[in-house]
């Protein structure tokens, strides 16, 4: 074989070499690449995870809270219609609230931690029919006193305590808090 055939050769196999060493470096970045894609996005899946789960324990202890200043207020003999219907108009906008907040976390997902919220907004809506009974039926007696009322608003919110803890529940384990 002459040199310059040896020559041609040997720059055509370096050439080879070079051509795979980039691609294999190519391939080698692309999947870098796919892999920091993938943890960027199981990052911003759990913290909007995070944000919409606190959203809603936090919208529900609102609402809880805001249903009591009712019950306390439409109870209270000296206190007149007009207070029960403003802790009404805040029991109103705190339901928006926690409305959006089991939206979001319906959005948020998973499934599981979807349809925990589910139950718990309908447990909630048991709850705000009792208060909203209540209301009606004090604005109708002039008073708030009524026995049958309250019973059925405090069996309300018992029930809402169970569903409430199983959203919890369901919430660290798609956040992966839950302890064995």
């Amino acid at each position: 074989m002459d040199a310059s055939v040896a020559g041609v050769v040997g720059a055509a196999i370096g050439v080879l070499g070079a051509v795979a060493g980039g691609w294999v470096s190519v391939v080698g970045q692309g999947r870098q690449q796919q892999r920091q894609l993938q943890a960027e996005r199981e990052y911003r899946r759990e913290a909007a995870r995070r944000e919409a789960y606190g959203a809603l324990i936090a919208s529900t202890k609102l609402l809880s809270n805001a249903w009591w200043r009712f019950a306390d207020s439409v109870t209270d003999e000296q206190s007149p219609p007009e207070h029960w219907r403003a802790s009404f108009a805040e029991v109103h906008e705190t339901w928006t609230q926690f409305s959006t907040a089991v939206a979001a976390v319906a959005v948020a997902g998973p499934v599981a931690a979807a349809q925990a919220a589910e139950e718990l907004r309908v447990a909630m809506y048991d709850w705000e029919m009792a208060g909203m009974d209540w209301f009606s039926a004090a604005l109708r007696e002039d008073h708030g006193r009524l026995t049958e009322c309250d019973e059925r608003f405090k069996e309300a919110w018992q029930a809402k305590r169970t569903p409430d803890r199983a959203f919890q529940q369901a919430a660290r384990r798609a956040l992966g808090t839950e302890e064995p």
